[in-house]
């Protein structure tokens, strides 16, 4: 397929500036493949179609404030700093992406804070924005975390027309969030409250815990017309056996096995055997899912609304069939759902 199939008008007044009010009370779209039919609910609704053993697979990768503003030396020059992953803790080294980019060379040292506590020398250049960074903080990881964490701000995506609020600190992290690495919200899973997730398992649904490190390539505009062509930025994944086990059930049972977001498709869809089991693995993945694709592991989807020529549109058309997910989504504009990060969810099964 090419890109400019995944072309739609989207208005910009759908793509959601704030959460909704309660995490489950967003709207939540369910569409059949079965039967092509299409509802409209509320996530929390969501507990409705599954079962007692029926699973679902979270992302429990957690966002760190990756959003820096710092001085150029000598000039002042006011530079953006996206700390992307780090490269040696013991040597601070980061890979980063620095705007505007063209003012930063090799050598180059960067200020941050209103006292200058923490600075960074410039040491590479990667890509046309990319740099690599060392911190020269003489203090130890915690103290380097905790400066970080005073100075970052929440990574919220260049879509949302407004600077980062409190709220956003947690509810730009989803209520399982664990292990600490993503520069992007597993958004699918935002919609999940702490007690949904306590009523689903009184119901007796298993969740199966996966660790995918949302990177900014998850974001990165395809410039290919040819799909085949498009090479995804590495992530980082991580499938332990216990979540093995609990998948691989329910697969042995013909139960509904729910991946919660794309970027928890791509973490189990990098690790898995001849026989199309799951397996556990750490490392890194580069897939890009897109039609056509068999899907090995989940038969259920949980997702968001995304933009236009995205690698998560392209994704959602290969599980769910492209003329289906293009209906749903001009039934989604006509129904004024929100799009994006902050949007309404979408239920494949």
């Amino acid at each position: 397929m090419k890109l400019s199939q995944f072309k739609f008008d989207l208005p910009l007044n759908l793509i959601a500036q704030h959460p909704s009010k309660s995490r489950d009370e967003a709207r939540l779209m369910v569409v059949n493949r079965a039967t092509g039919k299409i509802e409209h609910k509320v996530f929390r609704d969501i507990i409705g179609y599954f079962n007692d053993k029926d699973v679902m697979v979270v992302n429990n990768t957690k966002v760190f404030p990756a959003r820096l503003y710092g001085r150029k030396e000598k000039t002042g020059a006011k530079i953006e700093v996206f700390l992307l992953r780090e490269l040696n803790k013991q040597n601070r080294l980061w890979d980063v992406i620095v705007d505007p980019a063209r003012k930063i060379r090799v050598g180059n040292k960067l200020y941050f804070g209103d006292d200058e506590s923490l600075v960074a020398e410039v040491i590479d250049n990667t890509t046309s924005r990319g740099r690599t960074i060392r911190f020269l903080f003489e203090g130890n990881d915690d103290e380097f975390k905790a400066v970080l964490d005073t100075l970052g701000e929440t990574p919220l995506p260049k879509y949302i027309k407004r600077k980062p609020e409190d709220e956003d600190k947690e509810r730009y992290q989803t209520v399982y969030a664990k292990y600490e690495g993503a520069v992007a919200a597993p958004t699918a899973g935002l919609h999940f409250s702490r007690e949904l997730i306590k009523r689903l398992e009184i119901k007796g649904i298993k969740f199966a815990e996966v660790t995918l490190h949302t990177g900014l390539g998850t974001f990165r505009p395809i410039e290919v017309e040819d799909l085949s062509k498009h090479k995804m930025d590495a992530e980082y994944f991580h499938i332990e056996e216990y979540a093995v086990k609990i998948v691989n059930k329910a697969k042995d049972e013909n139960r509904k096995i729910c991946a919660i977001g794309t970027t928890t498709v791509r973490a189990v869809e990098s690790s898995v055997t001849a026989q199309n089991h799951l397996k556990a693995a750490e490392g890194w993945t580069n897939t890009f899912i897109h039609p056509p694709y068999d899907f090995s592991i989940p038969n259920a989807l949980v997702t968001n609304f995304h933009l236009p020529k995205t690698s998560l549109l392209i994704m959602v058309c290969a599980f769910a069939g492209y003329d289906l997910i293009m209906e749903a989504y001009q039934q989604a504009i006509k129904e004024k759902y929100r799009f994006f990060s902050y949007g309404d969810a979408m239920l494949i099964l």
